[in-house]
């Protein structure tokens, strides 16, 4: 850590300087409500509710005494299915003109010290598709993907829900499941003989193709003609 800066918990003096920080993010980001309100109020009573919940953290990060960055962290777990503690970094930002001085690494070296005192085995972070800086910073302390997140606003969830599953399913993948499970049988034999060089193996054919072969040896059978298929049955 550089000489100027500091990281501490966040006290209520602190919060109209958190607040700046968060609406400086917000317009930095680009990403509007993803991040954070643009209300300072409302902004202020979030983080006075971060800072006075069970489990929740709100670190400072001051250059010359002046705030510069800000963490937010939340303890989670243990759950009724896990027994694992983790510590979820909410946010993790940084002035524009304070950045390359070492703050974002002081405040990561605080929440790691945090993560190890109420027992987390690990500290997650979900920073904002847009925030590419952060990904980068993230990636180089050890920071690795952990999974794929998908968000639906609820009012869409609702409308979808709402409809008929099939209906869903159809307008999602364009087929019936039996259709697709045929054709992807259909593309592996095609690969399969085309690793090993040997001759293409036919797909089996269609649904309809099938009912029509049924047909015509049904009115061979009966008529006591051979089929006309060119089919061969053995």
């Amino acid at each position: 850590m550089r000489p100027g800066v500091c990281t501490r918990p966040a006290t209520s003096d602190d919060l109209d300087g958190l607040v700046t920080l968060c609406l400086e993010a917000r317009s930095e980001l680009q990403v509007g409500s993803q991040l954070c309100t643009d209300d300072p109020q409302r902004l202020r009573d979030q983080l006075v509710l971060l800072m006075t919940s069970a489990g929740g953290t709100v670190l400072a990060g001051t250059v010359d005494d002046e705030i510069a960055g800000l963490l937010l962290a939340h303890v989670v777990g243990p759950g009724p299915f896990t027994d694992v503690v983790a510590l979820n970094l909410e946010a993790l930002y940084v002035r524009g003109d304070a950045r390359r001085r070492g703050l974002g690494h002081a405040l990561l070296v605080a929440a790691a010290t945090l993560a190890d005192e109420v027992g987390a085995t690990e500290v997650y972070a979900s920073p904002l598709p847009g925030a590419r800086g952060m990904h980068r910073f993230l990636a180089r302390i050890g920071f690795a993907p952990a999974a794929a997140h998908r968000v639906v606003t609820t009012s869409a969830l609702q409308r979808r829900l709402s409809q008929d599953p099939s209906a869903v399913l159809g307008a999602v993948t364009g087929r019936q499941p039996r259709q697709r499970l045929e054709d992807l049988i259909a593309r592996r034999r095609q690969a399969r003989a085309a690793q090993t060089g040997g001759a293409p193996v036919p797909a089996e054919p269609s649904r309809q193709a099938r009912a029509s072969i049924s047909m015509q040896v049904s009115r061979a059978v009966q008529t006591r003609r051979p089929s006309s298929s060119t089919t061969t049955i053995s």
